[in-house]
């Protein structure tokens, strides 16, 4: 019986041990790609904060901005959700916390209106699967490399968005567009969050960004601009820029926040291994000592039995 125990502990052992190479492995690539991540994320915000800017001074110079990207829509009952999941596993709750974090959004948003139809888009092998395995239809679903994405498929997805915002409620348009993302604060911490992009709010630049009235420091001088021909044709063409740098924003967020996740998961599963791999190897000693002790108590057995 011990024997079969040795055996049993050697197999988990040398199984542990193939699977600590995988782990280790794919910490490495992890760790190799968050440099990067963080690189195309910090090389993309000047580009958002230009036209941040650019589309405030067209804000602050009319007043009375009205424009179909700004504007509510009381009776559209219809929001699209946009999920940015990830395409692989071996993420730790990555996506599990983001799957929650949209499920929540959805329950909060049929309970603020029973009558609202909620169109998902949905980015990422596995936050498809998960909807589609609990038969949610899906409006689009997007599978692309998400800890990698390119300009391409974010515009692509922005543009998505924008059509399906600025179709006319009689078509299908929806009134509302959100995004479920993760949000990276650190190399350890990584925070599923909801934005809506759609329809624009167009923030005071007197307030800060937690609300407080800005400081004679903390207000940025606008420049005056003269608008060729007139205001509505300048944020015809800044606004969908404007939406398509946030998505892009989001997305090379959550593939940053992605690849840390995995980096730390295949840690914490080295880590476990090893452990793993020292107590079935304290198991099988124990079994050797077992099977030595049994062989040493028959041969005594054995030489009393001849000796009586």
């Amino acid at each position: 019986m011990s024997g079969g125990l040795q055996r049993i502990y050697n197999s988990k052992i040398r199984s542990t041990r193939a699977l600590t190479k995988v782990f280790r492995a794919q910490e490495l690539i992890a760790s190799s790609r968050i440099g990067s991540a963080r690189s195309q994320q910090a090389a993309a915000e000047p580009y958002a904060d230009a036209i941040t800017a650019a589309v405030s001074a067209v804000a602050i110079h009319d007043h009375n901005l009205d424009h179909p990207m700004t504007r509510h829509k009381p009776d559209n009952h219809r929001a699209a959700v946009l999920v940015l999941g990830s395409d692989r596993g071996m993420a730790g709750s990555y996506v599990g916390a983001i799957i929650r974090r949209a499920e929540s959004l959805l329950a909060t948003l049929k309970e603020e209106d029973p009558e609202k139809i909620i169109d998902l888009y949905v980015a990422g092998r596995r936050a498809v699967g998960y909807f589609k395995y609990r038969n949610q239809e899906l409006a689009h679903e997007w599978v692309y490399g998400s800890d990698h994405p390119t300009l391409d498929v974010c515009t692509e997805v922005a543009n998505t968005l924008l059509d399906a915002f600025l179709l006319s409620t009689e078509r299908g348009g929806v009134g509302e567009v959100y995004v479920v993302y993760t949000k990276f604060i650190s190399l350890v911490a990584q925070e599923p969050r909801v934005v809506r992009i759609l329809p624009l709010e167009i923030v005071n630049t007197e307030v800060t960004e937690s609300g407080e009235p800005a400081t004679k420091e903390q207000r940025r001088e606008y420049p005056l601009y003269d608008f060729e021909p007139y205001e509505g044709l300048v944020l015809d063409a800044l606004l969908p820029r404007y939406v398509a740098a946030r998505v892009r924003s989001f997305m090379l967020e959550a593939a940053a926040s992605e690849v840390a996740s995995r980096q730390r998961a295949m840690h914490a599963a080295v880590d476990n291994a090893h452990q793993m791999i020292i107590k079935y190897s304290r198991y099988a000693n124990a079994a050797r000592q077992n099977d030595i002790t049994q062989e040493l108590t028959e041969i005594v057995s054995g030489a009393d039995a001849l000796g009586s």
